[in-house]
This record gives C-alpha cells, sequence and structure tokens, in this order.
C-alpha cells in the first residue's frame, strides 16, 4: 500500500508521524513517500496548517496528530475488503 506523507522540515510532529508509519510497516506491506509541501506551491496552500498528512492508497486518512490506532484500523479496513 502506497502512503503518502506531506510534510515539511523540523516538523516535529511529521517525524512522529514518520515513526508511526515505519512501526506498522512492520505488519503491513507498506511504502512511504514522504512530500515536502513547501517544494509545491500548491500543496504549501492546500496543506499550510495541516501538516502532517497521512495518505493512504489516495485517500486522506489522518492530519496534525497521528494516531497509531487510527491508522492501523484504516489499514485494517482495507486488509478485510
Amino acid at each position: 500500500m502506497q502512503v503518502t506523507m506531506y510534510s515539511k522540515e523540523n516538523c516535529s510532529l511529521c517525524t512522529k508521524a514518520k515513526k508511526v508509519i515505519e512501526e506498522l510497516s512492520e505488519d503491513y506491506p507498506l511504502t512511504l513517500h514522504e512530500i515536502d509541501i513547501y517544494q509545491d506551491d500548491e500543496l504549501l496552500e492546500k496543506y499550510q496548517i495541516m501538516i502532517p498528512v497521512i495518505e493512504i492508497d489516495g485517500n486522506e486518512v489522518e492530519y496534525g496528530i497521528i494516531h497509531k490506532e487510527t491508522i492501523q484500523d484504516y489499514l485494517n479496513k482495507l486488509v478485510e475488503k
């Protein structure tokens, strides 16, 4: 499953979110793609105060403070399908 994380440099919430995804990748087939919103004006405008934003297979799952349980619940629903 493709996980996209919209983030920026020097973002402690982003660091914590990345750790959550890395932990979950031990149990789920996840590929993390990290995008710095400051490299794209459109993304900066869209996500400026929301980062980090976790998107899985094109669906925004959570933003701001990322909770492992929320991401895990979403992944479990995908696996059940």
